[in-house]
């Protein structure tokens, strides 16, 4: 239960997106000591290894994930009610020793009563979740399992490669592009709240990677937002040692991982040592810290330490590629509890069959001569690129739109001011 002494009513504030044009902004709800916040933090423990181990197949970690699985390719009760599809088709009677009908129950809580103060005002969010609240991600992903499944059957048929993270989607297309718009048309009218913007090209970035398709062959390298800053811990700065090393390893690797060609790794370490200078770290200690990092894989000599040719430069990636990610680690971590303390359906009680699941083959890293296609959905979940979220409070029916001088966040709000 909440604790009355410290429970606080939930305040909205908004982060602007300065890499988007006009800086438009997400509205983020603090709920830290909200009365629903434990119940969020609760269901999303209990769902949220679930969802990573039924839907790990489409479902994109990270940037280094995606190259991965990329190298094998070839050529509001709406929500409740979808929750509870997902966790009986994969089985489940109970989670963690919860009921599905409990959770379903716990759940409308955290949908239905959401309630937040902003500008001397309470209001109440009557549709979506909030951007805040722990349990919203996991129930977007579910819902996006649900609306994917189509598209996801198809592109396994023809050998495509589909994938998404949160609301962004990465697919191939091998067909022609009065086909794929056609499709995107038709996808556009599965659900009211789901619109796409799409970007088709043989070059194009996804999350922090820049893939491109040339001739058939898939590169890929690091991609930096025009809009980002040269910026990491200034050497200067009052931390510990170590932290300035890892540092410079975590960028390395990062190098590593996303470069697959030794002329992109290159171009990414001189950006490196270049973001490092600008940050005062001193040239000998950069030079130091790459030595020793290279040494552990190539030589244990200082003289031999350094990456010059591509063969070094290739049999380094390809241990570094067998190694996850930390982020790659959390979500593997997550998926082995799913069955854990669960109490599974028999197979005679399912009533539809596991269509979540997608078989990938491993094939060669050899792409389709036609296009990479990036969605981008809007009003999907907490991460939407245009969010329309809808606030109302009790029975009042006075409704006003927020202006641009709140900050470009478009809502439709009723308000009541506080006494």
């Amino acid at each position: 239960m909440p604790d009355r002494t410290t429970c606080e009513l939930a305040h909205l504030y908004f982060n602007p997106k300065t890499h988007k044009d006009g800086i438009p902004v997400r509205p983020i709800e603090s709920t830290i000591h909200a009365a629903i916040t434990k119940i969020s933090k609760f269901l999303d423990k209990i769902l949220r290894p679930v969802f990573d181990d039924k839907c790990k197949d489409t479902t994109i970690i990270d940037g280094a994930s995606l190259i991965t699985e990329l190298s094998k390719y070839n050529k509001k009760e709406e929500t409740l009610d979808i929750l509870m599809t997902f966790l009986h088709a994969h089985g489940y009677r109970k989670v963690k020793g919860i009921s599905i009908d409990t959770i379903k129950k716990l759940a409308s809580i955290i949908l239905k009563d959401n309630v937040f103060a902003y500008g001397k005002k309470i209001y109440k969010q009557t549709a979506g979740g909030a951007m805040g609240s722990s349990l919203t991600l996991t129930l977007a992903n579910i819902f996006m399992s649900k609306w994917q499944k189509n598209i996801v059957e198809e592109q396994t048929k023809t050998g495509e490669f589909y994938g998404r993270y949160i609301d962004d989607i990465f697919m191939t297309w091998n067909r022609s592009e009065e086909e794929l718009i056609k499709l995107l048309d038709d996808l556009n009218t599965w659900h009211p709240n789901i619109k796409l913007d799409y970007k088709i090209g043989n070059s194009l970035p996804f999350l922090d990677v820049q893939l491109t398709n040339k001739n058939g062959i898939l590169s890929t390298s690091v991609y930096h937002k025009p809009s980002a800053e040269p910026y990491v811990t200034p050497f200067i700065s009052d931390h510990p040692r170590h932290v300035f090393s890892n540092i410079i390893k975590t960028s390395i690797e990062h190098a590593i991982r996303y470069s697959s060609t030794f002329e992109a790794f290159n171009y990414e370490r001189r950006y490196i040592k270049l973001m490092l200078i600008y940050n005062d770290y001193p040239s000998t200690f950069i030079e130091n810290e790459l030595h020793k990092y290279f040494s552990e894989y190539i030589s244990k000599s200082p003289f031999l330490s350094l990456i010059d040719d591509e063969q070094k430069y290739f049999l380094l990636r390809k241990q570094i590629l067998g190694q996850p990610t930390p982020r790659q680690t959390q979500v593997a971590m997550s998926a082995a509890l799913a069955d854990i303390d669960n109490d599974p359906l028999d197979d005679d009680e399912r009533q539809q069959p596991d269509t979540y699941k997608i078989k990938s083959e491993k094939k060669s890293q050899t792409v389709t001569k036609h296009s990479l296609l990036i969605l981008r959905m809007k009003n999907v979940s907490k991460h939407a690129n245009e969010i329309y979220i809808e606030y109302t409070i009790m029975h009042l029916k006075i409704h006003q739109q927020c202006t641009q001088n709140k900050l470009s966040a478009t809502a439709t709000v009723v308000q009541h001011k506080m006494n």
